[in-house]
């Protein structure tokens, strides 16, 4: 008889089940991955150091997160769903207090610093998944609903309280989205779309000075050109300048001349534009739509409810990412902290999508063993 260990995990089929995962979707991501290093090399002009290096050993981690999470059955990762929820909305309370910042947004751990928000959506993913399977059939029981928002909404307004509006936002879209997936009835769709727009004054009324005036400057840019409008104007100078070609591999001028703000972060998508041009951006767009086009691929082979609301969860956090970075640099959306998928400098966000992975191969492995 098997024991439980067993039931989850089989040590001897170990090569079986990384044969059996998605190496087109892995093949993909690492190509976007590659992408990265250079345009932070470039943004290190041309050092590896300190930039490009972390990022090579963050991608290294990533992966093999992917391939251990792809050892084990999802129903076991499921186990630990409420688990993960109770830890990042602790970790969220912890940061009122002690994190570290300008914005208290970060734990030190001593050897890297832990982005709480960032974790909470893939908890809010598995937990509304496990939420879901544990009580078919409710969508239209009022509680039931209420619940689901309320799973949503405590730590989609602690981030927003840190403050981080655009990552809260971020946050409450994913979630909002898996409700809406679950079957969420058009009454209570139209009923919040009815109480969101008579919110919007009071909900003006309490964002903080600073953004109320970065939604100004993006309504208008020449409001503050040297203050809160100076990032969004150089960032569209710098993709304006990249032409059709770019000017060149290290050759930009806004970052090599440092114009350009958080050039390996928020903004690496823009030095890639200045570098590489109109081509080199559509090419990684197209790379990240070729991206969720495998994931959405998986979500319709699935049969189980539960893995669509996972697969569909993971696919959404990629793009609501890839939209609100593209969208702040461009001038599309007022500026929000948002990294880039897979190129920008940063840990915790970067290793919850590899997270966000490894669950998909998860489903997929269990479902063709």
């Amino acid at each position: 008889m098997l024991s439980n260990k067993n039931k989850f995990y089989k040590p001897d089929s170990i090569l079986n089940k990384i044969l059996k995962m998605d190496w087109i979707l892995l093949f993909v991501v690492l190509i976007v991955c590659i992408i990265g290093v250079g345009a932070l090399y470039s943004a290190g002009d041309g050092n590896l150091t300190p930039w490009a290096i972390n990022h090579i050993y963050k991608i290294i981690l990533g992966f093999s997160i992917v391939f251990i999470l792809g050892q084990f059955k999802i129903k076991f990762i499921m186990k630990f769903s409420v688990i993960l929820y109770v830890f990042c909305i602790l970790c969220l309370i912890f940061v009122i207090y002690f994190g570290v910042g300008d914005v208290k947004r970060w734990i030190d751990l001593k050897y890297f610093f832990f982005q709480p928000s960032e974790l909470a959506k893939i908890s809010i993913i598995l937990y509304l998944a496990k939420f879901f399977s544990n009580y078919p059939n409710n969508t239209k029981n009022f509680l039931y609903n209420i619940f689901a928002f309320f799973i949503v909404l405590i730590p989609g307004f602690l981030v927003i309280n840190q403050p981080d509006l655009g990552t809260g936002s971020m946050l409450i879209l994913l979630g909002f989205s898996l409700i809406f997936l679950n079957g969420l009835s058009w009454n209570i769709i139209f009923s919040l779309t009815i109480v969101s727009l008579i919110s919007i004054p009071i909900l003006w009324q309490n964002l903080l000075e600073y953004q109320k005036y970065r939604i100004l400057v993006f309504l208008n840019p020449e409001l503050d050109i040297l203050g809160k409008g100076y990032q969004i104007m150089q960032s569209k100078i710098a993709i304006g300048s990249g032409g059709m070609l770019g000017k060149g591999f290290l050759t930009g001028s806004q970052s090599r001349l440092d114009f350009l703000p958080e050039k390996h972060t928020d903004f690496v998508f823009t030095l890639i534009s200045e570098e590489m041009g109109f081509v080199g951006s559509l090419s990684v767009l197209m790379l990240y739509f070729f991206i969720n086009v495998i994931l959405i691929r998986e979500f319709l082979k699935e049969d189980n409810f539960t893995n669509k609301i996972l697969i569909f969860g993971v696919s959404f956090l990629i793009f609501l990412y890839v939209v609100f970075n593209i969208g702040m640099v461009s001038g599309l959306i007022p500026v929000v902290g948002a990294p880039l998928p897979f190129i920008s400098n940063g840990g915790t966000s970067l290793i919850t999508i590899f997270i966000g992975l490894g669950i998909v191969q998860s489903i997929r492995v269990s479902r063709n063993v």
